[in-house]
């Protein structure tokens, strides 16, 4: 698709930033040094043999993408199985449906009142299951082997009897109960089969798949060039590198299918620092991406789950906790392929490393154990150096 053109332009030349308008002028931009992020992401590479490779990418929510570098095997157009860091577009995909005056659709009414089958799980909203607190058992019951029929979230077409599509997956997971089910609002128990109903949901008051969905709400007004979802759990292996290898397009995973390269996920993180707008078009309204960010994880036991390193979570972003008496401003989105995205709201700016361990899960673990504590404040350093009074 045609890009669309951002509110400014810019080149990056041996590491100044200088801006440019239709016929406005032209000022000089902060110098933005991140030679130590950099050599961070090297050495992390060499240190840490289960990765063949690392790319990374900041943007800044007025000018757009300031850097982006790789390593390795990796190059700045490699396009990447982002597992859960698909959370926050699928979520941003829900926000437009419900900020759509044209869609009669609210984030706060029972799903069932937009199934167009009976369930067993009356009560929950879309803002429960957008934030694991369904009370239908997440991730890890999934991960046990005790999931059933739920597996077909899982699954491409013809890998599993309700796997074909999106609703017909949605439909078994919506009618079969799982042991250990709490009522909605409940406890916090991340991801699983509640974001596959959340798809289907979309689908339902939409009118539409959820890959048309998905371009005509955020891939056209964004301007986004490779995102797209699907579905390649049942097997990893096959994904080659190349958008063409992706199945499982008619049933994609929600919480963790989507394919991208760098500079889409840039898009959306820039749209998210910016309420909503990619460049001139607004893809939700600011409260819907300020909705997204408040902790509701918190009060529900996020902190305590086993994946969450303490932190709260909104809708689609986990969030980390702010020093006492402070608002929190980074929020991060990361995945199970070892790749980390985050937005620092107080300074404007966001970041996508993306790694690619799809073979071995705990080994992935170094990626988001590592980057949060050791690269996060290198590159906020380096952010807060160039914008500096001189």
């Amino acid at each position: 698709m045609q890009k669309l053109l951002c509110l400014s332009t810019f080149w990056v030349l041996t590491g100044f930033l200088v801006a440019c308008s239709d016929g406005g002028d032209q000022s000089p931009l902060p110098a933005y040094d991140f030679s130590s992020a950099d050599a961070w992401l090297d050495a992390f590479v060499q240190e840490e043999p289960a990765f063949d490779g690392a790319a990374m990418i900041v943007v800044d929510a007025r000018l757009g993408v300031v850097h982006e570098t790789a390593v390795g095997e990796h190059t700045v157009d490699t396009v990447y199985m982002l597992a859960s860091v698909s959370k926050v577009a699928s979520v941003s995909l829900l926000m437009a449906l419900a900020d759509d005056p044209a869609v009669e659709f609210d984030l706060d009414t029972p799903i069932e009142n937009y199934l167009p089958w009976p369930g067993v799980y009356p009560g929950i909203t879309t803002a429960h299951l957008l934030s694991n607190v369904s009370g239908i058992p997440g991730l890890l019951a999934g991960l046990s082997g005790d999931y059933g029929v739920h597996a077909c979230q899982y699954a491409a077409a013809g890998q599993f009897p309700e796997s074909d599509t999106l609703m017909e997956c949605a439909q078994a997971i919506y009618q079969a109960p799982l042991a250990g089910t709490l009522p909605p609002g409940t406890l916090f128990d991340y991801g699983g089969s509640q974001w596959q109903l959340a798809g289907a949901v979309a689908e339902a008051v939409g009118g539409d798949s959820w890959a048309n969905l998905f371009e005509r709400y955020l891939g056209e007004p964004c301007g986004l060039e490779v995102y797209e979802y699907g579905n390649m759990f049942a097997n990893p292996g096959g994904w080659t590198g190349f958008p063409d290898s992706l199945v499982g397009r008619d049933n994609p995973n929600i919480e963790g299918g989507a394919i991208s390269g760098l500079r889409d996920v840039a898009t959306l993180l820039q749209m998210h620092l910016n309420d909503g707008l990619c460049g001139v078009n607004r893809v939700m309204s600011e409260r819907s991406a300020q909705r997204m960010r408040e902790d509701v994880g918190t009060a529900l036991g996020s902190r305590e789950w086993i994946g969450s390193a303490g932190r709260g979570y909104g809708l689609g972003w986990w969030v980390p906790p702010a020093e006492a008496g402070q608002q929190p401003t980074l929020f991060q989105d990361g995945g199970a392929y070892g790749s980390v995205s985050y937005i620092d709201t107080a300074r404007g700016y966001g970041v996508f490393v993306a790694l690619a361990k799809y073979d071995d899960l705990l080994a992935a673990r170094r990626g988001p154990t590592r980057i949060n504590p050791e690269l996060t404040p290198i590159v906020a350093a380096a952010i807060d150096a160039a914008n500096a009074p001189r």
